[in-house]
Formats: C-alpha cells, sequence, structure tokens
C-alpha cells in the first residue's frame, strides 16, 4: 500500500508517527526517515529514535532558503536519506518518509527517486508511507490512500506562536 499525507493543515508528520507507532505495537518491522528537519528540532523525534534505533533517521539541514550552498547540502542530506530508506526497504514492513513531498517539490529529490522507492518497496512487499504539501497528481493516482490535512483554523493566524509539544 501506498498511503499520503499532504495538504496545508497541521496533522501530516503526526499521522506519521500514528503509523510508526502502530505498527511498533502490533510488533511490525517499521523505518522512519524524515527529509528537511535536523535531528534535535522536534519532540518526536527523541521519541521515535528511541522507539526504532537505526530504523529512525533525521539528518535533515532544516530550513531551505535555495541559495546555492544551501541547496547543495540540503540535497546531499536527501540522497542519504533515500540511500537509507532504500536499505531499510529490505528489513522492514512499513515504510515511512515524512517530508518527503517538501523535498520533492524543493528540487532535493526527483520524480524519480520516489518511483525508485516505491518499486523496491512493492518488491519487498513494504508499504509506504509519504507526507508533506503538494502530492503532485502522478503520486496521488499511484497512491491506495491519500488524506488531505485542510486548515479550518489555526492559531498562528492570530499571532499565537508555535507552542513546544503542540507544533514541534
Amino acid at each position: 500500500m501506498i498511503v499520503i499525507y499532504t495538504g496545508n493543515g497541521k496533522g501530516k508528520t503526526s499521522a506519521c508517527i500514528g503509523h510508526a507507532v502502530r505498527a511498533a505495537g502490533h510488533g511490525i518491522p517499521v523505518a522512519f526517515g524524515q527529509f528537511i528537519k535536523r535531528y534535535g528540532c522536534a519532540g518526536e523525534q527523541a521519541f521515535l529514535h528511541n522507539l526504532l534505533k537505526t530504523r529512525f533517521h533525521a539528518k535533515g539541514k532544516g530550513f531551505l532558503f535555495k541559495r546555492q550552498e544551501d541547496m547543495e547540502q540540503h540535497q546531499k542530506a536527501a540522497r542519504e536519506l533515500l540511500d537509507w530508506a532504500l536499505d531499510m526497504v529490505k528489513e522492514v514492513k512499513i515504510l515511512i518518509l515524512d517530508e518527503s513531498l517538501y523535498a520533492l517539490n524543493a528540487e532535493l529529490i526527483s520524480n524519480e527517486d520516489i518511483k525508485q522507492v516505491m518499486a523496491a518497496c512493492a518488491q519487498n512487499e513494504t508499504h509506504l508511507v509519504l507526507s508533506g504539501r503538494y502530492a503532485p497528481e502522478w503520486l496521488i493516482d499511484e497512491a491506495d490512500t491519500v488524506t488531505e490535512m485542510h486548515p479550518l483554523k489555526h492559531a498562528f493566524s492570530k499571532g499565537i506562536p508555535a507552542q513546544k509539544g503542540i507544533d514541534f
């Protein structure tokens, strides 16, 4: 199965974490990778690292400003995550690639990279969960389940800053 969480609303990463926790609770091997976030910037990362050990990978470079030197560092980190993911496919039954659609839209990875992961997952009978804004139509067509998160209201629009434990 291919599952996608997309849209402008909150909850994409939280939904991915829910998949990881559910799978681990059933004893199903799962791997969880984050493309953009650097380790230590979000509360879920320590939990996932403790739960999944080497099957958790968050080596992103943080915010992307699209300067050439930034792009090279971000692309290198994304390539490392892709290589890790392709190795993990052989060991797990669920592969979660959080922020993969951000990485795709920022041109840190390509459609072909996503297709390569999809093919490896299909070959190994591994479910694939992808998240991020702006899921492309071709990927929505390929997916089995697509959920679009849509904000109805957000505290940030009232000037309330991001809250630890709620937003990160």
